[in-house]
């Protein structure tokens, strides 16, 4: 019995050692890599975030501003909002893998990169602080790295020395190290992208300080940027637009472009752009609406935008139905939203363009914040910008001429003239048509200068008022209770009226 209890023993050995030898190569797969480059991680997030852009301009950001209504469907068009977490589970994350490009870089002194990384990183948080305000900012991403499971929320302020301080930093580094820059599906990659990405964060820094310049005296910073155009480039024109480029093939294609007909169909021009936009002939029109398919005369080509902030029954009623009211513009439909089907890469995914530094630049002159260039000029400069961006990216085929008539810039709703009040009005007009379909960056524009009057819907379920920010993600009062009542007994009621801090 000894000599079989001992056969089994060494047995049992024996299977033991040979199944623990070369244990870890047998089971590492060499196809599955365990550590990714910054070049697949940097296409990946440039690829979610805007196309998250572009979602949420669709889903919210066009609404609240009232580029577009809706005719079905129409709580958000009513403010019944309740939790708006887009924008909070975009940035959170997708900041994982930019912080990895941070860790990759930072470990191979890949200052391109880093800089790029850090870009990126400022331009998420402000996102994210725009809507909420105070958020995890010192201590987010820090689960795997140091175990920081509930991160403290910083005060927006300390959000935005911290994003300014990064661009800043960004401006920096680009263009300081050898390799090159490969998976930038913004801007093409290779030495060349370098120049453009460090225009973004310099452009990036005066957005950012526009709009802490009701909190804080920002114009020796505006100044500095615009004194050193060598050491602080910025857009220059169309070709410095941070813009994706869309395929034609999928996946890669205009987020919308596979809307099911009635989803899409559910957003309308709204009453707010097509009135404004009219009133001026303007030539974007058809770019962002499309005639009603029953006129009030037969055979005239007519655009008729719906009043934001209607009820089920009167907004899906009004003027006769959906066919008496403008579909949203060609360039922006689905496959199955037209006939003929609209080409699948038209519209572009928006960060910031040319156009919008122009109107930015027009705003702090204008308040005497700089000193540099004329404010009718940077004005102008923008107006055009955002026309020609439009005629180089409206196909040929949809028959849409974007050249304004000889008088457009004469007449009286466009001229430079009037007082200081009304020219900052042309200018925040011009910009907010400019932001269209740019995220939710009309609606923190029009937060801090209140332009143009954007009025609540008649059914409006949000006491007259038009939100402010978007209330924290529910999962935080369990995940991260205490730092987020700490945000809340500072900041202010966990609601859409409570502004945020460069707002008070």
């Amino acid at each position: 019995m000894k000599s079989i209890k001992l056969l089994f023993t060494s047995l049992a050995l024996l299977a033991f050692t040979s199944c623990d030898n070369g244990f870890e190569e047998i089971n590492n797969n060499p196809n599955v890599p365990t550590q990714v480059s910054a070049d697949l991680l940097l296409s990946g997030v440039l690829r979610n975030t805007i196309n998250d852009q572009v979602n949420m301009a669709w889903g919210i950001g066009n609404i609240v501003v009232q580029h577009t209504a809706k005719i079905q469907f129409v709580n958000e068009d009513r403010y019944l909002w309740g939790e708006q977490n887009s924008v909070w589970n975009s940035v959170y994350g997708n900041m994982r893998n930019v912080q990895n490009i941070i860790d990759l870089a930072t470990a191979s002194n890949q200052n391109n990169y880093l800089g790029i990384a850090l870009v990126l990183k400022s331009w998420l948080f402000s996102l994210a602080t725009d809507a909420y305000g105070d958020i995890p900012y010192t201590d987010a991403i820090k689960a795997k790295s140091t175990g920081v499971y509930t991160p403290k929320y910083d005060t927006q302020e300390t959000v935005y020395t911290g994003i300014l301080t990064d661009l800043n930093k960004a401006n920096e580094l680009l263009g300081t190290s050898n390799e090159v820059v490969a998976g930038d599906i913004l801007f093409g990659g290779g030495t060349g992208s370098l120049a453009k990405w460090k225009k973004l964060a310099n452009s990036l820094r005066l957005r950012a300080l526009m709009r802490i310049s009701n909190k804080r005296n920002v114009g020796a910073d505006l100044q500095a940027i615009l004194s050193d155009n060598a050491k602080f480039p910025i857009m220059e024109s169309n070709a410095d637009n941070a813009t994706l480029t869309y395929l034609a093939a999928a996946p890669n294609q205009w987020p919308l472009y596979g809307a099911r007909v009635g989803s899409f169909d559910e957003f309308r021009a709204s009453k707010s752009l097509v009135d404004r936009l009219s009133a001026l002939n303007d030539p974007r029109l058809p770019v962002f609406a499309r005639p009603v398919e029953k006129p009030s005369v037969a055979g005239k080509v007519e655009y008729v935008g719906i009043p934001n902030g209607l009820g089920d029954t009167p907004a899906l009623n009004y003027n006769g139905g959906p066919q008496g009211v403008s579909r949203v513009g060609l360039p922006f439909a689905c496959l199955v939203c037209s006939t003929p089907a609209p080409v699948p890469n038209a519209a572009r995914g928006m960060v910031m363009t040319y156009a919008e530094v122009q109107f930015i630049l027009a705003e702090a002159r204008e308040k005497n914040l700089i000193t540099t260039g004329s404010a009718e000029t940077y004005y102008l400069n923008g107006i055009k910008a955002n026309m020609d961006f439009y005629k180089s990216t409206v196909p040929a085929e949809y028959g849409i001429d974007v050249t304004p008539a000889a008088t457009y810039y004469t007449q009286a709703g466009v001229a430079y003239t009037g007082t200081t009040q009304q020219k900052l009005e042309k200018i925040g007009t011009q910009k907010w048509v400019a932001l269209l379909f740019n995220g939710l960056e009309a609606w923190f524009d029009w937060r801090r200068t209140g332009i143009p009057t954007v009025t609540p819907g008649p059914d409006n379920l949000n006491n007259n008022k038009v939100p402010v920010r978007f209330i924290y993600p529910r999962s935080e009062q369990s995940l991260n209770g205490q730092n987020r009542n700490e945000a809340v007994a500072r900041q202010g009621a966990d609601d859409l009226n409570t502004p945020v801090w460069w707002d008070k």
